[in-house]
């Protein structure tokens, strides 16, 4: 079966990242090494595009990426699809979150990561020292650096395509509450949910996912599913 794989997707976090949140060299020339041996390796994560770039080493190469949890795939700077979600469901969950003060971080396509300046300060309480005891270092590691140097604090959400949601809790009652939440607002636009952690979760376009994203990369490139094998990959995803 191995000798009929012509494609491997690798996630990032838990997979190639390493516990400072960056690819290895040693990684990389593994990577490379495949790619020699005629084998295509691409990305599939939960990150956003610009971050895949910000956390590997120079010369670092893939044949393809899908990021955002599925919401977007590339080769090279070539788009092959995006998804936005709608500036309705935009509105509609940034409202929901300040009711319930949660860690949010939208993702347009092309610009920082965003979060209200009006919802700074309980944003930044839920990232203070020190870190839960149940919260992974990589995760509460991202979202210190989030917090210092990565989100673009707005006065309002300008008008453009977004990629998808980011929404952390210090304690999973928090976390699992605004599940809830979503759950209900589901019932007036639908949407999809993933987890990667007991205290995070993302929304993106309904019925949109890695496995997705995956699917619309092989199909790019012409590859059966038989062909393709996805290490450190497991789609979390809940209708809610």
């Amino acid at each position: 079966m191995i000798e009929k794989v012509k494609a491997v997707f690798l996630d990032m976090d838990g997979t190639i990242l390493n516990h400072q949140n960056e690819v290895s060299i040693h990684t990389k020339e593994i990577i490379d090494e495949l790619r020699s041996k005629g084998l295509y390796v691409f990305i599939a994560t939960g990150r956003a595009f610009d971050e895949v770039w910000e956390l590997v080493p120079s010369g670092f190469q893939v044949d393809g990426v899908v990021t955002s949890n599925g919401m977007a795939g590339y080769v090279g700077q070539e788009v092959i699809f995006e998804h936005s979600l709608s500036r309705e469901l935009v509105d509609l969950i940034i409202e929901k979150a300040r009711e319930n003060k949660v860690y949010y971080e939208l993702f347009p396509y092309g610009t920082e990561r965003v979060t209200l300046r009006e919802d700074k300060s309980y944003v930044e309480h839920e990232i203070r020292d020190p870190k839960p005891e149940g919260v992974g270092i990589n995760e509460w590691s991202s979202r210190k650096k989030a917090i210092r140097e990565e989100i673009d604090w707005k006065e309002k959400i300008e008008e453009g395509r977004f990629s998808k949601f980011y929404f952390f809790a210090r304690t999973q009652e928090h976390i699992n509450k605004w599940k809830e939440v979503l759950d209900q607002l589901k019932e007036q636009i639908d949407f999809t949910t993933s987890v990667s952690s007991l205290h995070n979760v993302e929304v993106m376009v309904a019925n949109v996912n890695k496995a997705t994203g995956i699917k619309q990369i092989i199909d790019h490139f012409g590859f059966s599913e038989s062909e393709v094998m996805a290490m450190g990959i497991v789609t979390m995803t809940c209708q809610c």
